[in-house]
């Protein structure tokens, strides 16, 4: 038996457990087993709901980022409103960023800043759930469950929970987030989660009795890989059986493992958040059509100075050179990065230093994914609390994901009533940008 494993379990929306793990026993994995998912994948292209080879990496900073410090300082408001951080000016005329993003403001040519995004969920799961799946639930932040599926899990669905030639999991959980699962899609399409412990997840296990060292292993692959070609065994298997059979003995592991990657783009990335990042561009290099990384330590209620010379830094680092890496690989058409939360901090800075909760002006930015870059779009008032220009929602931003997807925004799914819904009622792509 050939296991990927993980040392973790999560329970899901539905309230199924799910070990973070495939398993080949004797090359067949019955109905939720790796074959039977390729096979999934293979009957929604015949359907014609594949139609791009893009990917999404989503950066989620956790506990609401505000949207001040980050990309809107609006140094022309009052002292108490506007950037405690300061600015740094960007190459896009008129254009700065707040203070800790010196390095992010060298790339804003590859980016875009919407500074009109907003929504009315100032709850940390209600925010989180609105932005994760494009609806609103006011019950998470009294112990409710998810309700609606999430983007990732909707890219599973529709492409199918792994690639068709590398067997990458279509959708990845590098770290979680909230209202990240498959809701009533079901278990079949959550995320393939790791922990942190990617390659931990991706190694071939046998038994202990069997293997004296890593090179008897090494050795036993090969002489499997070997005594399969020779006997017709892969000649033989049913598609989705090879590759499953491929997807631990191919090359899908390895987008895993930073040791094969150039230390000198390893080292511009930095440590911990950087390296999930690098991960994050590996992956969907080898055909993962949806990443999450999480960052948290955003919910700066006091001391909002100190929090962010702190957290900025980092984000600023790891976003720059994912940034510009993936636009000197040419990959700026093939991948969009999104980088959000669950909402943005109120504007006036509290007696404690800090910022609290507010929905109704929010942060995000994104990179990439063939849409039109360098450039801000919408506006906040003059004092940083609501758009001043045409609001953008959480639907909106879905249907810009969607448009990068290819994926119909008419799309529907049976819910678990029995009836069919569409995954996006009102939201329509941001124009500025597609």
């Amino acid at each position: 038996m050939l296991t990927l494993k993980a040392h973790r379990r999560y329970r899901d929306c539905d309230g199924s457990t799910r070990r973070d793990f495939l398993k080949i026993g004797g090359l067949g994995l019955g109905a939720l087993g790796l074959p039977a998912l390729l096979k999934a994948r293979a009957h929604a292209a015949q359907q014609g709901l594949t139609v791009k080879d893009t990917s999404v990496v989503w950066l989620w900073l956790g506990g609401g980022p505000t949207h001040v410090e980050t990309f809107d300082p609006k140094m022309t408001a009052p002292a108490e409103y506007r950037s405690v951080t300061g600015e740094v000016k960007t190459g896009i005329p008129g254009v700065s960023l707040g203070g800790n993003f010196e390095q992010t403001a060298k790339v804003a040519d590859k980016m875009a800043f919407v500074r009109s995004f907003a929504h009315t969920n100032s709850g940390h799961g209600g925010g989180t759930h609105f932005l994760m799946t494009g609806y609103d639930n006011r019950n998470i932040d009294n112990g409710g469950l998810p309700t609606r599926p999430s983007i990732g899990s909707i890219c599973a669905k529709v492409r199918g929970s792994n690639h068709p030639v590398t067997g990458m999991p279509t959708y990845v959980r590098l770290s979680g987030i909230g209202a990240d699962g498959p809701a009533f899609l079901g278990t079949a399409y959550a995320p393939f989660g790791t922990n942190r412990e990617a390659k931990v997840n991706m190694e071939l296990r046998t038994p202990v009795e069997r293997v004296s060292d890593r090179r008897s292993l090494l050795e036993g692959f090969d002489r499997l890989r070997r005594e399969s070609d020779q006997t017709g065994l892969m000649d033989g298997l049913d598609a989705f059986e090879s590759q499953a059979f491929n997807l631990v003995l191919g090359n899908a592991p390895a987008a895993f493992d930073l040791k094969k990657e150039d230390p000198r783009c390893v080292a511009r990335y930095g440590k911990d958040l950087g390296e999930q990042m690098l991960v994050a561009r590996r992956l969907c290099e080898s055909g993962c059509g949806f990443v999450t990384v999480s960052y948290g330590g955003w919910d700066m209620h006091g001391n909002i100075l100190r929090s962010m010379n702190a957290r900025g830094p980092v984000v600023d680092r790891a976003v720059s050179a994912f940034v510009e890496d993936v636009a000197q690989r040419g990959l700026s058409d093939k991948i969009l990065l999104v980088v959000t939360g669950e909402f943005g901090r109120t504007p006036k800075i509290n007696r404690n230093a800090g910022r609290d909760h507010w929905a109704p002006l929010s942060t995000l930015a994104l990179a990439g994914g063939g849409l039109r870059m360098g450039q801000t779009v919408g506006e906040s008032d003059a004092k940083l609390y609501r758009p001043a220009s045409r609001p953008i929602g959480p639907q909106d931003l879905m249907a810009t994901v969607f448009q990068v997807l290819g994926f119909d925004p008419k799309l529907q799914f049976v819910n678990q009533g029995g009836r069919p819904v569409y995954m996006i009622e009102e939201g329509e792509p941001i124009p500025e940008l597609v």
